[in-house]
């Protein structure tokens, strides 16, 4: 029996969306307020799920406080109330949208989840505006 198990978390994280080889004018063209020189902040909501087999011997799909656990080392401590552009080295050559901000959360959780599971990210940039990445 294949169970999705899901823990939410959330960060506040600033970054600009921009290409540097692009001029202001064809930036603020395509990213528009996002382009603004001087960053812009969300307050990202997570919800971070795995599915798998039920554990026989504990009845978890995984341990949540685990879950909760890996989160808050490799998401959120790295992420919260930082300049994404600025602070995390990933971002300084990839433009950090929602999608890809999901798939660099994917990878920093995918290496500690057993291969045997499958794992969803999906990230709220807005209430409205979301982003899911599962590999």
């Amino acid at each position: 029996m294949k169970v999705k198990v899901s823990r939410k978390a959330h960060f506040n994280a600033a970054h600009r969306l921009y290409k540097p080889e692009w001029s202001f004018e064809k930036n603020d063209s395509v990213f528009g307020l996002c382009n603004n020189p001087n960053f812009h902040g969300h307050n990202y909501e997570l919800v971070v799920s795995v599915s798998g087999e039920i554990d026989e011997e504990t009845g978890f799909v995984i341990d949540m406080k685990e879950l909760k656990d890996l989160i808050k080392e490799k998401v959120e401590t790295e992420l919260d109330h930082k300049n994404l552009n600025v602070e995390i080295e990933w971002f300084k050559s990839v433009n950090p949208t929602a999608e890809n901000i999901a798939v660099y959360i994917w990878n920093r959780l995918r290496p500690y989840i057993a291969p045997t599971k499958e794992l969803e990210v999906v990230l709220y940039e807005t209430p409205r505006n979301f982003v899911t990445y599962s590999g």
